[in-house]
C-alpha cells in the first residue's frame, strides 16, 4: 500500500514539470513553430531562480529571475526564427546546448558542482489539501504538492478554454494552419507567432521553478533530463489539443514514477529501470505515428 502510495504522489510530482512545458508549447504547435527550446528554456528557469534565490535570499526574486531568463530566451527565439525566418529547429538546439553551458560555467566560477538553498524548508511551500488528505490513496496522490502543481492541472481546461473560445486562440491556430490566408485576413502572423511563443516561455518558466526550487531547493546542471522534449513528444501525440496532450504528459509523469519507485528494490538493475519513461515514450510516438498514417490512407482511400 504504501509503495503504491508512493508512486500515485510521484505520478503527479513528475508530470508537473512535464505539463507545464506541454501546456506553453501547444500554441507555438498551432503556429506552426515548432519550439524545441522548451527543454533549455525549463533549464534555464531552474538555474536562474535558484542563483537569484541564493544570492539574494528572496523566493519572488527566484520566481522573477526564472521569468526573466525564459522572456530573453523568447526574445532570441522569436526573433532569429520569427523575424528573421531562421530555421527554428537548429534554433532551439543552439539554445538548448547554450544554457548548460553558461550554467556549468556559472558553477565552475562560484567553484562548486550545484546549487542549494540551505536555508528554504520545501516543506513550507507543500500545500496540505484539509479534507483530500485523510482519503486513502486519494490523499497520498493529490494532497502535499507546491502550489505550482496544483496550478498547472486548473490551467488545463483554461488553456483549452483560451485556445478554442477566444479570439486569440483562433487567430493562432489559422496563422498555423495558413498563413497566406490570415495575412489576407489581415492578421499580423508574426505576432501571433511571438505571443504563441512566448506563452510556451512563461509556462517553461513555472516548469524550471517546479523543478528545482520547489521540490528540493537544488540544482545540478542538466536536471532537466529531457523533460522538455518529452514535453514535445506529448504535444505530437496529442496534435497540440489541450487536453489530449496533458493526458500524455500524465502517462510520461506515470511511467516514470513506476521508473523511480521499483528503480529502489531493482538493486544493480536500478540503471536499467531508469530508461523506462524513454522507451515508453519511443513506443507511443511510434504507436501515435502509425494510426495518423494507416488513418491518413483510410481517408485517402475513402476519398479516391
Amino acid at each position: 500500500m504504501q509503495l503504491l502510495g508512493n508512486i500515485l504522489y510521484d505520478s503527479v510530482y513528475h508530470t508537473t514539470p512535464i505539463l507545464w512545458c506541454v501546456l506553453g508549447g501547444i500554441f507555438a504547435y498551432k503556429a506552426n513553430v515548432l519550439n524545441i527550446a522548451l527543454e533549455g528554456f525549463m533549464l534555464s528557469a531552474s538555474f536562474t531562480s535558484m542563483l537569484v534565490a541564493s544570492l539574494t535570499g528572496s523566493l519572488l526574486l527566484g520566481y522573477l529571475a526564472a521569468v526573466a531568463a525564459c522572456l530573453i530566451l523568447w526574445l532570441v527565439f522569436s526573433y532569429m526564427g520569427v523575424t528573421r525566418k531562421g530555421n527554428v529547429i537548429i534554433i532551439g538546439l543552439a539554445i538548448n546546448m547554450l544554457v548548460p553551458a553558461i550554467a556549468g560555467f556559472v558553477l565552475q566560477i562560484m567553484g562548486t558542482a550545484n546549487l542549494t538553498l540551505t536555508w528554504l524548508n520545501v516543506a513550507d511551500l507543500k500545500v496540505n489539501l484539509p479534507l483530500i488528505r485523510d482519503i486513502p490513496l486519494l490523499g497520498d496522490m493529490l494532497s502535499g504538492h507546491p502550489a505550482t502543481t496544483y496550478l498547472a492541472f486548473i490551467m488545463i481546461p483554461i488553456m483549452g478554454m483560451v485556445m478554442y473560445r477566444t479570439r486569440l486562440g483562433v487567430y493562432i491556430r489559422v496563422v498555423g494552419e495558413n498563413e497566406d490566408a490570415a495575412r489576407s485576413l489581415g492578421l499580423h502572423t508574426d505576432r501571433y507567432k511571438y505571443i504563441a511563443v512566448l506563452i510556451g516561455a512563461l509556462c517553461a518558466a513555472f516548469a524550471g521553478v517546479n523543478l528545482s526550487m520547489e521540490r528540493m531547493a537544488l540544482f545540478t546542471n542538466n536536471m532537466t533530463a529531457g523533460r522538455g522534449f518529452i514535453a514535445i513528444a506529448a504535444i505530437y501525440c496529442g496534435r497540440g489539443a489541450p487536453v489530449s496532450s496533458a493526458l500524455y504528459a500524465i502517462v510520461f509523469g506515470v511511467a516514470r514514477a513506476l521508473a523511480v519507485n521499483l528503480g529502489l528494490f531493482a538493486g544493480p538493475a536500478a540503471a536499467l529501470i531508469d530508461i523506462v519513461p524513454y522507451v515508453v515514450m519511443t513506443l507511443v510516438l511510434t504507436v501515435v505515428s502509425v494510426v495518423k498514417r494507416r488513418n491518413n490512407k483510410l481517408r485517402s482511400f475513402v476519398g479516391g
